[in-house]
């Protein structure tokens, strides 16, 4: 595993280094072939390509951070959405740098508590008043690519409940609902529970002022 940051001149910050010794930088270009599966990119918003790199990227199997001369929610969901783990401030301290480092390869998410917050609770909710007839159109779309199943696990997850509840309210097993999650994710693109919230709550941007 490796730390590989993608910018515009390929250049790497003294205060990225110092953070993280053995990491590489790199130009846009040379992205996706000195990046792979189990590293962490990172990519400033500077970068002219970086949404398209950054789903590029993320489906390789790498960790991808955003970073942003001037974080903001919506970008900051956007990024999720395009499938980063991470989102940060470019000029971010060495400490908080290795903190975010941690998180990611340990397949968590950072973009601050405060957004994360905002993020569950607005999607969330936005669900919770929907049903599989009511939901978005494009969420629909989704839905579409499912079981009956599999729409029923993802709306229930996806409206915040644990396996253990997702497993009581369907009358299956929490095996069968861990199994349901797999082919959910694997069939929608998305690697865990929070992409999952943001896929078929697909208006939440609109949500973030």
């Amino acid at each position: 595993m490796k730390h590989v940051f993608i910018t515009r001149d390929g250049s790497l910050k003294a205060r990225w280094q110092g953070a993280l010794p053995d990491a590489i930088a790199v130009t846009s270009d040379q992205a996706i072939t000195r990046s792979e599966s189990g590293d962490v990119v990172w990519i400033t918003t500077t970068v002219e390509d970086w949404r398209a790199q950054t789903t590029a990227i993320s489906r390789q199997g790498a960790s991808v951070v955003v970073m942003s001369y001037a974080p903001n929610d919506r970008e900051a969901l956007l990024a999720l959405e395009l499938g980063a783990r991470g989102y940060t401030h470019t000029l971010s301290a060495p400490e908080v740098l290795k903190q975010v480092a941690l998180v990611v390869t340990h397949q968590g998410v950072w973009v601050g508590q405060s957004l994360l917050s905002r993020v569950l609770t607005g999607s969330v909710q936005a669900l919770q008043q929907r049903t599989g007839d009511d939901i978005t159109h494009q969420g629909q779309q989704f839905l579409a690519t499912l079981t009956e199943r599999e729409r029923a696990v993802a709306l229930a997850v996806a409206r915040g409940g644990a396996n253990k509840e997702v497993a009581r309210e369907l009358a299956i097993t929490e095996r069968t609902v861990k199994a349901h999650l797999s082919a959910i994710f694997k069939k929608l693109a998305v690697r865990d529970r929070l992409q999952l919230i943001l896929k078929l709550s697909s208006d939440a941007e609109k949500r973030i002022s």
